[in-house]
């Protein structure tokens, strides 16, 4: 092997370590393509980018904007790499990022409140909400069956009565509030019908549970069943309601059947009104022996503090109950008087004034009978109006305001209200 002087191999290590030092810098500029083509000659790889923090920088590498990044390109032979990396730095790109200033700016708005971030925060969580009783009662209903299924076996006879009732009250209901507005053409059969239909129901139920004497509650007395438990006040207190609308809409049945030369339409109408007044404001006040019985556990074997305490639930109950009374006492007075004077909407008629008309009247579409004027001057049938009247409180024609006073229970109708307490 043939020595080289020493000056050549001088130049030679100089004219290497040149290259390895252009080398990555050749390579960060040609792209991964190029590193690819290039087998023979030394290979090198770029390291992925990292943002580097201003406390990370060295002092050789200079000041970054925040808006650029560095990325460090080395050469992959550690030997020629260390060698370098001993006497130069390590070269460096810097790209500029374009989203500094929009992520600057994204991180300034979502420091503020924004109204319809709040907004949209509230309702997702009632959705969220929602969602939850959904899954529960998904996940429970199941359960919830068998429980019920359970309950309405235990109480079938009381769910049957229940339905049985109800279904009585909204037949009858609807058929004397049919009668009551065909008035002359009104079927005295149905009606006749209507009040055995009413009275023998309730005189079949009270016989099925003549060992309760249920009827006892509807003289203010308690019926026989013993220690009341709160099933057994609500049985109670639901066949007694029932059964009173039963006797009001029979005596309402009564004065359908009475003929219209002896009792007028109009006149019918205040009895039907006073009626279920008396039938609301009596089932107020039946109830009331039934639950202060319940309250101060009549008939149980009880402690004394227990005692007094339902005594205490008692005397409230009453207070509250004389409060609704005399609350309820004023409109049965207005109605009371009503009833009694049977205020009239117009007077008479002439018969220049029902010429005018062509004696036709606009609601019927018939001759008039007992025509009245109104206020406005509109004539209508006595009848017709007062039948009107019984819903609404202008005139049919041009809407001008005559009753000040709208009581619906002059069309024959009773209150689905069912008075528990």
């Amino acid at each position: 092997m043939k020595l080289r002087p020493c000056f050549e191999r001088k130049c030679s290590s100089e004219t290497s370590n040149i290259e390895d030092q252009n080398t990555p810098i050749m390579q960060g500029s040609s792209g991964l393509a190029h590193q690819a083509g290039n087998t023979d000659g030394p290979l090198t790889s770029l390291s992925l980018p990292t943002i580097r923090l201003p406390a990370e920088r060295s002092p050789a590498e200079g000041s970054c904007s925040p808006g650029e990044v560095a990325i460090n390109l080395h050469p992959a032979n550690s030997e020629s790499g260390g060698r370098s990396g001993s006497r130069h730095t390590r070269p460096t790109i810097r790209l500029h990022s374009r989203h500094s200033h929009s992520h600057a700016n994204s991180n300034d708005s979502t420091g503020q409140d924004d109204p319809n971030n709040t907004d949209n925060r509230e309702n997702s969580n009632n959705i969220s909400e929602v969602l939850h009783v959904y899954q529960w009662l998904d996940k429970s209903l199941p359960y919830i069956l068998i429980f019920s299924a359970k309950l309405f076996v235990q109480h079938l006879r009381g769910f049957s009565v229940g339905i049985g009732l109800l279904t009585t009250f909204l037949y009858a209901n609807k058929c004397i509030v049919n009668q009551v507005f065909l008035r002359d053409k009104c079927s005295k059969i149905q009606c006749i019908w209507l009040l055995f239909f009413l009275y023998g129901s309730s005189v079949l139920l009270y016989y099925t549970f003549s060992s309760q004497a249920l009827y006892h509650s509807l003289i203010f007395m308690n019926p026989t069943i013993g220690h009341l438990q709160f099933w057994d006040v609500l049985w109670v207190v639901g066949i007694t309601d029932f059964v009173v609308k039963f006797i009001f809409m029979g005596l309402k049945c009564l004065v359908l059947l009475v003929p219209s030369f002896i009792m007028s339409h109009k006149c019918k109408g205040y009895w039907y009104m006073c009626l279920e007044e008396i039938a609301q404001y009596y089932c107020m006040l039946v109830l009331t022996p039934v639950w202060f019985r319940y309250l101060i556990d009549y008939g149980a074997q009880t402690s004394g503090a227990e005692w007094h305490f339902g005594v205490l639930l008692a005397l409230l109950y009453l207070i509250i109950k004389l409060f609704v009374v005399f609350g309820q006492w004023k409109t049965s007075v207005d109605i009371l008087r009503l009833f009694l004077t049977q205020p009239s909407y117009g007077v008479a008629a002439s018969k220049r004034q029902c010429s005018e008309v062509d004696n036709i009247c606009a609601i019927c579409r018939a001759d008039f009978r007992k025509p009245t004027v109104l206020l406005c001057q509109h004539i209508f049938c006595e009848e017709c109006i007062s039948l009107w009247f019984n819903r609404e409180k202008t005139c049919p024609l041009c809407r001008t305001a005559i009753s000040s006073h709208n009581h619906k229970w002059k069309d024959g109708a009773t209150s689905l209200q069912l008075r528990l307490f």
